[in-house]
Formats: C-alpha cells, sequence, structure tokens
C-alpha cells in the first residue's frame, strides 16, 4: 500500500472510530454517574478505545495481515482508551480552570492523540517519538475540529458527530504523514502480493536495538511477506546506526541486484528479491 493510501486508510478507519464513539457515548450521555468527571473518564475511555480500535486496525491491513491488524488494533484500543480516559476529564478541566477557553480543550485531545500514536508506532517499524508527535497534533487539530463543529452546527448532536469523526480522522491522518515525513529507511515492496507497500525501518537502525526478521510467518517475523517461496523466518535485517546489513537465513537464498548474498551491506535504492517479491530499499541521510 503506497503512502496516499496508507494516509487513506488511516483517516478513513480514524473516523468511523470516532463515529463509533459518538454512538457509545450517546448511549451513555454525560451524566450518568453523580461525578461529572468520572462519567467523562469513562466516556472518554469509550471514544479513545473505538478511534484507537480502528487507526490500530489499519496498519494490519494495508500490510494485508489480519493477525497483526488484530494484535495492533487490540494494543491501540488500549491506549487510546486510557487517552481518552486522561483527555477528556483533562480537557474539561483545563476550561473550566482558566475560564472557560475553548481553545484549551483541544490540548486534552493532544494527550489522547499521543498515546494512540506511540502505539501504532510501538507496533510497526517508526520511532515512537514520531508516532506520538503525529497522535499529538493529530489529536490537537481534531480537537479543535471538534470544538468548531459544536459551534458551527445548530444541533449539537450533529456537532458532536462531525467532531468526532474529525478527531477520528485527523488524528490517523497525521500519524501516518508524520511517520512518513520523518522516516529514514523503509522498504517499498515492488512486485508479488504486497506490492506498493511500504515497510518503515527506522526503529530497527540503532546499533543496540531489535532486529528485524523477514519472512513468511505472522508469528516469527516482523516483516511479513505472503509469499509461499518465502520462508518463515527468511531473511534478517540488522542496524549499524547509520546503515542495515541484510543476513540471509533461508535455503532459497535472498538477492541483492540479482545476486545472491550471505551478508551483506544495505545502500539507497538496492533491489532485494526473496521469492518471488522484489522489494527496494530506500534511505535519507
Amino acid at each position: 500500500m503506497n503512502r496516499l493510501m496508507r494516509l487513506y486508510y488511516y483517516g478513513v478507519l480514524g473516523g468511523i472510530g470516532g463515529l463509533f464513539g459518538w454512538q457509545l457515548s450517546n448511549l451513555l450521555g454525560l451524566s450518568f454517574t453523580p461525578n461529572l468527571y468520572l462519567s467523562e473518564i469513562i466516556v472518554g475511555a469509550l471514544i479513545g478505545l473505538c478511534i484507537g480500535a480502528l487507526i490500530g486496525l489499519s496498519e494490519g491491513l494495508v500490510t494485508r495481515n489480519l493477525l497483526h491488524a488484530l494484535r495492533l488494533a487490540l494494543f491501540s484500543a488500549l491506549l487510546g482508551a486510557a487517552g481518552g480516559a486522561l483527555g477528556l476529564p483533562i480537557a474539561e478541566g483545563m476550561y473550566q480552570l482558566l475560564g472557560g477557553q475553548v481553545w484549551l480543550r483541544p490540548l486534552g485531545w493532544g494527550l489522547f492523540g499521543l498515546l494512540i500514536g506511540l502505539a501504532a508506532a510501538f507496533k510497526g517499524g517508526a520511532q515512537m517519538w514520531k508516532g506520538g508527535l503525529g497522535g499529538f497534533l493529530g489529536g490537537t487539530l481534531g480537537g479543535l475540529l471538534l470544538e468548531a463543529a459544536r459551534m458551527a452546527l445548530a444541533s449539537s448532536l450533529l456537532g458532536k458527530a462531525a467532531g468526532l469523526i474529525l478527531l477520528g480522522a485527523s488524528t490517523g491522518v497525521c500519524i501516518a504523514l508524520i511517520v512518513f515525513l520523518l522516516s529514514r529507511a523503509w522498504l517499498e515492496v515492488t512486485s508479488g502480493k504486497l506490492k506498493g507497500s511500504e515497510f518503515i525501518l527506522d526503529k530497527f537502525l540503532k546499533p543496540d536495538g531489535p532486529s528485524a526478521f523477514i519472512g513468511s510467518s505472522a508469528l516469527k517475523a516482523d516483516i511479513v511477506l505472503p509469499d509461499p517461496d518465502i520462508a518463515p523466518q527468511h531473511a534478517m535485517l540488522k542496524g549499524n546506526g547509520s546503515h542495515f546489513t541484510l543476513k540471509d537465513m533461508s535455503l532459497s537464498g535472498t538477492f541483492i541486484n540479482n545476486k545472491k548474498i550471505e551478508v551483506a551491506r544495505l545502500s539507497n535504492r538496492q533491489t532485494i528479491r526473496m521469492g518471488n517479491t522484489q522489494m527496494v530499499y530506500h534511505e535519507k541521510r
């Protein structure tokens, strides 16, 4: 899935998550407990859970890895729920404490987006601070749009619906956008079932960081390629701070620029072939 389609999926699914959150929050309202802030914690957690789950699900869907999608959706839903439970009461508390300034509320939603962005980056290949930054910017922008929709639409119900859809979409788009704008290394699949997909490699680049395994098994590989001619753990990427080395771990072989390798240092624009799948390695200096 190319970058534009990734932005599309993150935005659309984030918006759908906001719509689900709107429906759940309408069922409960904001006064179902005597304590207003307790009500906001619960409602915020439900909204965050819905948006977080759908944004997490989108990363697995764009790489066509159902198991990865479900794991990421669960992890992102939990952090989204935590972010919503903190963000909504903090937003309302700042609004009340500092004189009813509407622009203060979006900062609480920025915290919500921050945690969802951290979840998406942790389970993907991006460095966590990049996902967190994208989530914070998206949550803050979405919070502004939420307040604007509430004030612009005559119906408070429709204003809330539009605002939460915009909040989810903004959070998803900004996470995907910031991660790709700041990414240093990635693999682009140019042939095979995942043609057009891109895998960010930044978090594997540090010398003391984890290795990235490439293979066909969702349980054994970090980068999963659905190709019967690729071994469950076909090759290993190891970061050295400024570059990657690629080590073959298969019987059928790994090829760089059509030459079979055992261990090789990767350079920008090199072509990697495993089984019937071909990828291009990209890096930014």
